[in-house]
């Protein structure tokens, strides 16, 4: 129960600050800590993610931060897409959904490193 909490707590900070999926955090944290499949650990993330999100969105909108057309928008495809995506993973090994995984969280940072080194923040100067 502790690893659990510690994952959640640890997801929504992330998630919180830096706005990216606490998915990042939980699929990991549940494959690696405990011992859930990469289904299971996918299934779980998407919906202990629905309340993350939830009050992200909601302190963000506060702040004047979100878009809400865009916000509706990126929703409705983004729930089609993951209906897609379900069907597919469903359809591949455990090992395959891993690399997967994997290969774009290696991505996204990798293209997260090159636009910082490209565009520092000009709050910070």
């Amino acid at each position: 129960m502790i690893g659990v909490i510690a994952i959640g707590v640890a997801a929504g900070v992330v998630a919180g600050l830096l706005g990216v999926g606490g998915g990042v955090l939980f699929v990991p944290g549940l494959v690696i800590f405990l011992g859930l499949t990469q289904h299971q650990a996918e299934a779980t993330s998407l919906l202990a993610i629905v309340p993350v999100a939830l009050v992200g969105a909601f302190n963000q909108d506060r702040y004047g931060n979100v878009r809400r057309s865009d916000a509706w928008l990126l929703g409705l495809l983004s729930a089609a897409g993951a209906a897609g995506g379900v069907a597919l993973a469903n359809l591949l090994s455990g090992a395959a959904l891993r690399v997967g995984f994997a290969l774009l969280i290696l991505l996204v940072a990798f293209q997260l490193v090159r636009n910082a080194l490209r565009q520092p923040d000009s709050a910070l100067d």
